[in-house]
């Protein structure tokens, strides 16, 4: 096995990591039916034993996290969705909104040792971690992946940056992990201060975007620096390798990517919303949508890793937008795209007209004439209850970033 290899399964035949992945999904899906009601009401209908391929898992009901959170305030703390007792979890989180979130038995409950792997973390590190050991799951799902590594943690948490100074001289930590902008923060103010700041050579980060000049920065320091994306709900999605090409998928994780305010998948390479299903037999995560852009990325990682690849993080998914004091929803637009066949793809743009709200639904079709304008224009009205102006743009028409709402009005 090569040094960057965390595990064989990381260069599998795409095709047999597809086919074992939904080999196990039937028994996932009847298990949490059978122990959580949540799921049980969710899936009701759906003939969860026949779920083995993308299209059939794209014919189940997306979870949004309002709709997590809505059942949650209903059904407290985890409305109806822990699929066990609550004793079979290690620790119990709350995330603002709040959302509870329980903690899976298990070394790495969060399936982060392989981004850290990635990154070039390896067993003897001492790891300074700067994600908040504070109610939610944030610092424990990088900590519990670095000691599975091997790895010796200090929980630095949030704040105290001169005391996180010290600390830093001291120890002489290899690795950090944390958010991008704050390592040149704790860099700069060690600095300040004179203290040697040397020994951290590699760093993972999550949480925010890490800007290419930011990185080179850290690079003219001698850091190499990665990037994961987590969320508090699934834990590590995908992770960056030395590659710096996209983020490869985690193993054990299902990612599809949709039209916001649908459950369609898109096709590769067009942005749309990112949905995932886990592995989690505590707390399983069935077609979660987790509100964020992205996009497949095409081929394979040059790095010689074979699963799917993100481009990372491109924005939020829910454009849930206010005009003329009624609120417009992707799903609104959905229902119009699906009202006409010739309607291929559709994006709403919401303006100001003079001192009044102006929206326009663009659409692409490759038909023209017979009234489709005015029949479409009629359809929004319905679904809205709002006055819309329609335009007919052929295919390919339309940017490809995942919007299906822009609201183009001027706040300034």
């Amino acid at each position: 096995m090569s040094d960057n290899q965390f595990d064989a399964r990381e260069r599998q035949d795409p095709a047999q990591r597809e086919q074992d992945l939904f080999a196990r999904l039937p028994a996932l899906l009847e298990h949490a039916a059978a122990r959580s009601p949540g799921w049980a009401a969710h899936l009701t209908g759906h003939d969860l034993g026949a779920v083995k391929d993308r299209a059939a898992l794209a014919r189940l009901p997306v979870l949004r996290k309002f709709e997590l959170q809505e059942k949650q305030k209903q059904t407290p703390p985890f409305g109806g969705f822990l699929a066990g007792e609550l004793a079979g979890a290690a620790r119990v989180f709350m995330s603002p909104g709040p959302i509870w979130e329980p903690q899976a038995p298990g070394l790495d409950p969060w399936s982060s040792a392989r981004g850290l792997y990635a990154a070039g973390f390896r067993k003897g590190d001492l790891v300074f971690n700067v994600f908040s050991y504070h109610l939610t799951p944030g610092g424990f799902i990088l900590d519990q992946g670095a000691i599975s590594l091997g790895c010796t943690v200090f929980p630095a948490g949030t704040g105290n940056t001169d005391t996180q100074v010290e600390a830093v001289e001291i120890l002489k930590p290899t690795g950090f992990v944390g958010t991008p902008d704050y390592l040149k923060i704790l860099l700069d103010r060690g600095r300040d201060q004179g203290r040697d700041m040397s020994s951290i050579r590699k760093a993972l980060v999550s949480g925010g975007a890490l800007f290419p000049s930011l990185r080179q920065e850290y690079e003219s320091r001698g850091i190499q620096v990665g990037q994961c994306y987590a969320t508090a709900d699934l834990g590590v999605i995908a992770y960056e390798t030395e590659a710096r090409d996209g983020m490869v998928v985690n193993e054990d994780y299902i990612v599809e990517i949709v039209r916001p305010g649908t459950g369609e998948p898109v096709a590769e390479g067009e942005v749309g919303e990112l949905v995932v299903t886990n592995f989690n037999s505590l707390y399983p995560m069935i077609r979660f949508a987790t509100g964020d852009l992205s996009k497949i990325v095409p081929g394979q990682s040059p790095c010689g890793r074979t699963n799917m690849r993100l481009a990372g993080w491109m924005g939020r998914a829910d454009q849930r937008t206010k005009v003329k004091g009624m609120f417009v929803d992707p799903s609104q637009i959905a229902q119009v795209v699906a009202a006409h066949p010739e309607v291929k793809k559709a994006r709403l743009a919401v303006t100001r007209d003079g001192e009044r709200d102006a929206m326009t639904l663009s659409v692409e079709t490759s038909a023209t004439g017979n009234g489709l304008a005015e029949r479409i224009a009629a359809t929004l009205r319905d679904v809205t209850r709002l006055k819309g102006d329609v335009e007919l743009v052929p295919a390919g028409g339309l940017p490809n970033d995942g919007k299906v709402i822009a609201d183009e009005r001027d706040y300034g």
